[in-house]
């Protein structure tokens, strides 16, 4: 790596010739594709975006000015350009460097972002503080992967419109979000493609009309008039123009000389301009380029340039376990509609799609319109599932409550990676939706502890006219679809699934199976623990409650979230509520901070979420009958 193990930093960059980018481009490619292949990580969406990435360091300083990714697991290349090449290899690793921007890496990271559709917003932030504190430098935001498509984007661009302050937005178009990129926005920047606009062409003839004396000037009119007219016809650009952007492309986005010349060129121009760059998604290898979906997030692989088959997921898993639960109940009920927002392979409904595609809807990366269109969908006797990561429903907060929730519209959620999500850090933990779901009137929540508990639970869900919430977290099944045992589902109703004279442990969802690894464990040194699998946070069963603060043993709520206003939090609040003493309830879940990156085994082990964790605890408590307390 000739050119690569030169450059630690955006100056050592520009020591290089614009000749000798096209090499360094293509080392960082093999570079990133080794060390990928080894952690895991999203592989398409950066190679697709090496010379555009480089090329921007080479002409901004972005000490000065400030670059904002959308979404950025597109910042591989920018993290080994500014300072992090040498620690690449602990990608995603536990205490090792983000798979996103993480403004504790580099003075070059502005934000900490894995969601999409943020960047335009943000840097025109910047761009207006910049104005008001005379501060000089560009906001440059690169929105790609169709989060342009986004809503708030979209709101941005309407309101850089409105005001006059200088910002730079770079339309990474690759024709793709993390699948095939949906909605008739997506068709209007294919039409730009099939369509392109000469500019070399007319800055040679600018250049040529300039040397007429006197009459020039009035051709040079002329032809701008001429030139917009023909956009206006080709349809090139022209949203961006009539949200007062001046629109530059489509260019290679591959083309290092025309990157140098077209960044150059807008660098000092002032005012809103959107720069739109056509790259493709995997540059550079070939099975990414043919399937970028299935390249855009990788698990490690022994062989490097090939997804082990075995690395893709496990045999069963949660999000299997719902596709084939959601197609078998839709082939029972025609009322049953599908939904996701851009994430068909992530939530499973891309299974649901091939059985099922006049009632499958992807709505893009706009989750907001999502909800709000499965509230429409309800009211007419629709019974819309709308799977959305748990991270992601956040973005839709007011749509679950005014469209869904205030209307009680029966709407059922299906929250896939609930919980500690592993290397894709804090922006993808789903900590919070006990909590932000909880406080709203109407919405049943519930998690199952197994696959077969999914179906049934979903089954349960269908039958309700109410707002219904299912969690579940990015893992392995127990037991998969095993029915041996099962207790019939009834509203608000937990189950004991083990009895125990010493503690009581309350698993919610998958933690249930967690709990009874950690009662077998007790059993083996004399220490007997009832089990309980809640099922329901809301409404949380009483009668069960009550049962067991009555016995006098130390409890231990354990969950995958925030112990803020979780699960644990539900059986205090109940218990207090009828009139009981709480001091022996001890809330075992995610502390009052970010959870950072690393695999998810070692997150749950050091947050005490294991069965060796729980059995710390329970021999903690019982260690100190007296005075048990709340550890939050």
């Amino acid at each position: 790596m000739n050119y690569l193990n030169r450059v630690n930093n955006p100056d050592d960059l520009k020591k290089l010739s614009p000749e000798e980018l096209p090499e360094l481009c293509q080392e960082m490619r093999d570079f990133m594709e080794e060390v990928i292949f080894n952690t895991g990580g999203h592989l398409s969406s950066n190679l697709g975006v090496v010379e555009l990435t480089v090329a921007l360091h080479y002409i901004f300083d972005f000490l000065k000015d400030k670059i904002v990714f959308d979404v950025s697991h597109q910042c591989y290349p920018h993290k080994i350009l500014t300072g992090r090449r040498d620690t690449f290899h602990t990608l995603r690793q536990y205490n090792g460097i983000s798979g996103f921007t993480n403004t504790k890496e580099s003075p070059y990271d502005n934000f900490i972002f894995g969601h999409a559709g943020t960047s335009i917003s943000t840097a025109l932030g910047i761009a207006t503080a910049k104005r008001l504190k005379k501060e000089p430098g560009k906001a440059i935001a690169v929105i790609g992967d169709a989060s342009i498509g986004a809503g708030m984007a979209f709101e941005a661009l309407n309101h850089a419109g409105h005001i006059n302050d200088d910002i730079l937005v770079i339309l990474n178009d690759n024709n793709m979000s993390i699948s095939e990129t949906i909605g008739s926005f997506s068709k209007y920047l294919t039409k730009i493609r099939l369509t392109p606009f000469c500019q070399d062409m007319k800055e040679d003839f600018i250049k040529a009309l300039n040397k007429i004396p006197r009459v020039g000037t009035t051709f040079i009119d002329a032809f701008e008039n001429l030139s917009g007219t023909i956009k206006h016809h080709l349809g090139e650009g022209h949203i961006f123009e009539e949200l007062n952007f001046d629109y530059y492309g489509p260019i290679d986005g591959h083309d290092i000389p025309l990157l140098l010349k077209c960044l150059d060129f807008v660098k000092d121009r002032k005012g809103r301009i959107l720069l739109h760059v056509i790259t493709e998604k995997g540059k550079g290898h070939v099975e990414a380029v043919n399937d970028p979906e299935k390249y855009h997030g990788i698990s490690p692989s022994n062989k490097a340039g090939t997804i082990s088959p075995t690395k893709i997921k496990p045999s069963i898993s949660f999000t299997d376990a719902f596709s084939k639960s959601l197609i078998d109940l839709a082939k029972e009920d025609d009322k049953v509609i599908g939904i996701t927002a851009a994430m068909p392979g992530g939530t499973g409904l891309n299974k649901f799609q091939d059985v099922f595609p006049e009632r499958y809807f992807d709505v893009g990366i706009c989750e907001q319109h999502g909800v709000g269109l499965a509230a429409g969908q309800s009211i007419v006797g629709m019974k819309p599932v709308c799977a959305i990561y748990s991270t992601f429903l956040q973005r839709a907060y007011d749509q679950v409550f005014q469209e869904v929730c205030l209307n009680n519209n029966h709407v059922v959620f299906v929250m896939d990676r609930a919980g500690i999500v592993g290397q894709d850090g804090a922006t993808h933990a789903g900590v919070f939706d006990i909590a932000y779901l909880r406080c709203y009137p109407n919405i049943v929540l519930m998690s199952p502890k197994d696959s077969y508990e999914l179906k049934e639970m979903l089954r349960f869900a269908l039958k309700l006219d109410c707002p219904v919430a299912i969690r579940f977290p990015r893992d392995k099944c127990e037991n998969p679809f095993n029915a041996n045992g099962f207790n019939k589902i009834e509203l608000g109703k937990a189950e004991i699934l083990r009895e125990g004279d010493d503690i009581v442990l309350m698993g919610y969802g998958p933690m249930a199976m967690t709990c009874m690894n950690a009662a077998e464990n007790l059993s083996k040194i004399g220490i007997e623990a009832t089990v309980v699998n809640p099922r329901f946070v809301k409404p949380i069963d009483r009668e069960l409650v009550r049962y067991l603060m009555d016995l006098q043993k130390p409890i231990i709520t354990v969950e995958d979230h925030t112990v803020m206003a979780g699960f644990g939090s539900a059986v205090i609040e109940c218990a207090n509520d009828l009139g009981k003493d709480t001091s022996k309830i001890h809330v075992l879940g995610v502390p009052d901070k970010f959870v950072e990156h690393g695999a998810r085994e070692i997150i749950m082990k050091n947050l005490l979420l294991d069965a060796e964790g729980i059995v710390s605890i329970a021999k903690l408590k019982l260690s100190q009958r007296e005075n048990i307390t709340i550890q939050v």
